[in-house]
């Protein structure tokens, strides 16, 4: 395996797990921040955009998947698609955290 095949599992996870959010809040009809919010990041931006954003994430995140034939087991490349879902997930959940607690405090 090459090097990049490992960053392209490492990425599937965190494609996969960004999906998660903005898929949820664009079809419960919720504002979420995205890349295109401003301040980056940290405003929201619509539903309709959250649900695109959410379906691109899930587009590369599954065309990553597929391309690096990754097989459920004890293995590297299972081992760093999990590492690419968590790592991102909780830097995330973080980062979110803050936003809503500083959204609470104004």
């Amino acid at each position: 395996m090459t090097f990049l095949h490992y960053v392209a599992v490492f990425f599937a996870g965190a494609f996969l797990c960004n999906c998660i959010p903005h898929l949820a809040s664009g079809l419960r009809g919720d504002a979420f921040p995205t890349p295109f919010a401003k301040p980056r990041g940290v405003g929201d931006s619509s539903p309709a955009l959250n649900f695109l954003w959410g379906s691109a994430n899930l587009l590369a995140g599954a065309i990553l998947y597929v391309w690096s034939a990754v097989t459920m087991g004890v293995s590297l490349e299972f081992g760093l698609f999990i590492a690419g879902f968590l790592i991102l997930g909780l830097y995330l959940s973080s980062h979110f955290g803050v936003v809503r607690r500083d959204r609470k405090q104004l």
